[in-house]
């Protein structure tokens, strides 16, 4: 029997129709309602001429119309493409150009946003405004429909697609150049919810608060796993982190996931007393969490059991800690999650010693199928099992991370950083993380960033940006403060060699963050690529 995306809710309408499935401010959808909507919104689809495989571009904040459209697209057979709210018109229009899309569901601001780059997206047919009617002068190529028109159709009909069809494809932000597209199967979601649930402990009565773009694997999971779960998710576009506090308090959440930058504000806040009577969960992925965050966020939400995660966009999740594990472990990423298997290699494909740094390898069904249009990135990352992995078979594919990580004797996995944000110095190998973590000893210090680049005499010069608790501004303006500097600059003296310690330190009132909040590394190299040639 296939198992597809759009069964969860599906299941959950048949066995408890009235509970709680969505809300979005004032909208609150049963699981019985949002089957009914979700029907709708699949044959509407296919009225407009949507076949199995055809790809849904979906250019929405989080409403309950981008989680329509992405479960209505799933059921009608199509694929859905979610796109991040933050992205500038170009920024979208790659992504149309890149995946052929033939619908894009979009409000009429966006649309209006949109307008110069849509002719030039060849693939494009059908445009559905979400808040009213676009002007179809505005758009002459395409044929522009409105939401409640769409949801005038009949019931959808059933197509022939399997748990291995193409459900989604999800567009990283990339390290370098344009976004690639991974490509998900029914397989790959359904399991990666079903795993998250098992060891989240997920149950009905939960409720989920969705915080992170639903383009992002991160955020997408936790949806899929509330469906999977019936739970209840309340979508929230937020504005300040407070903002949460007061949803987290108004709403009974249970459960809330976050990315370190996002963690790094909350934990700096007053949350109410009586959350501890509800909020029990925290998950952390999409980055390193610092010790001394962990411990904060451990003060002030003492009740909360803080899940840390590791996952890549072409594996969903792939590692855990348990809470029970934290205190002695605070530094490790866990290991494998259910239905995954993972390895740490040599560039031969033998298994690395404890603690010798070596690739993760992951393998099983969260594997994506690999990158859309982009065959040579699929054949760079998704290769034979190496050969620690015994037990697979040379024709299947495994995921060949590019992150180098270390594994310690009872198999839990500790993050050293991605290949290319390795720093190498002075004909060393420097982790960004190992500095990090030295800069967020000190209390003052809220974000922290460390990044190599090119050096005339170290290869790479370490380079440490960084912003305080006192930081009020909502800039990336250098901050003026020669003592904190220095006071950073002595701490990394005494409890780093001296080719890891820094060779510059900037505060400023801000880092730059990716759509998906994390900080954004790759700018700040481009930034500072030239600074020694510019200054030598």
């Amino acid at each position: 029997m296939n198992r597809l995306l759009h069964h969860f809710i599906e299941a959950a309408a048949r066995t408890r129709p009235a509970a709680r499935a969505l809300t979005c401010g004032k909208i609150h959808l049963s699981y019985g309602e949002l089957q009914h909507r979700l029907q709708a919104t699949a044959a509407g689809l296919q009225t407009l001429g949507l076949k199995p495989g055809t790809r849904v571009v979906i250019y929405l904040p989080k409403q309950p119309e981008t989680v329509l459209t992405m479960f209505g697209s799933a059921r009608a057979g199509g694929i859905f493409v979610p796109v991040n709210p933050l992205l500038k018109p170009a920024q979208v229009a790659h992504i149309l150009d890149d995946c052929e899309a033939a619908v894009l569901v979009t409000s009429v601001d966006r649309a209006a946003l949109l307008a110069d780059v849509l002719p030039a997206c060849k693939s494009l047919q059908h445009l559905i405004i979400t808040d009213g009617a676009a002007r179809p002068e505005t758009f002459p190529s395409l044929t522009v429909t409105d939401w409640q028109t769409l949801q005038s159709g009949n019931d959808p009909v059933y197509t022939d697609i399997t748990e291995n069809s193409t459900a989604a494809i999800l567009y990283t932000s990339g390290s370098s150049g344009h976004p690639k597209g991974v490509v998900l199967s029914h397989r790959n979601l359904v399991l990666g919810a079903e795993s998250v649930a098992h060891y989240l402990g997920s149950r009905p009565s939960d409720r989920l608060l969705a915080v992170l773009p639903l383009s992002f694997d991160y955020g997408l999971n936790q949806l899929i796993t509330a469906f999977h779960t019936g739970a209840s998710v309340v979508l929230m576009n937020y504005l300040l982190p407070r903002d949460i506090v007061r949803t987290v308090s108004r709403e009974r959440i249970t459960t809330l996931a976050g990315v370190p930058s996002l963690w790094m504000q909350l934990a700096s806040l007053n949350w109410p007393d009586d959350t501890s009577e509800h909020l029990h969960t925290l998950t952390n992925s999409g980055g390193h969490l610092p010790v001394s965050v962990i411990n904060n966020l451990q003060r002030c939400l003492p009740a909360s059991r803080l899940f840390l995660m590791y996952g890549l966009t072409e594996a969903f999740r792939s590692s855990y800690l348990p809470p029970e594990e934290l205190a002695s472990r605070p530094t490790s990423m866990g290991r494998a999650i259910p239905h995954v298997e993972l390895a740490v290699v040599r560039p031969d494909g033998t298994a690395c010693a404890s603690g010798e740094p070596g690739e993760l390898v992951h393998a099983g069904p969260l594997v994506a199928q690999g990158y859309w249009n982009n065959p040579a990135a699929t054949a760079r990352h998704f290769r034979s099992p190496p050969t620690a992995m015994l037990n697979h078979h040379a024709d299947e594919k495994v995921l060949w991370s590019g992150d180098t990580v270390t594994m310690d004797t009872d198999g839990y996995l500790y993050f050293v950083g991605r290949e290319d944000d390795m720093i190498k110095t002075s004909g060393y190998r420097v982790s960004p993380i190992e500095v990090e973590e030295v800069l967020h000893t000190n209390e003052r210090v809220h974000e922290a960033a460390v990044f190599g680049v090119p050096h005339p005499t170290l290869g790479q010069a370490i380079m440490a940006i960084v912003t305080s608790d006192g930081d009020t501004r909502a800039d990336e303006t250098r901050v003026d403060n020669a003592a904190f500097v220095q006071e950073l600059l002595d701490s990394c003296r005494v409890a780093l060699p001296a080719f890891m310690l820094p060779t510059h330190i900037e505060q400023r009132q801000q880092l730059p963050k990716t759509p998906n909040g994390k900080i954004d590394r790759q700018r700040l190299k481009q930034e500072f690529h030239g600074y020694f040639a510019e200054t030598s």
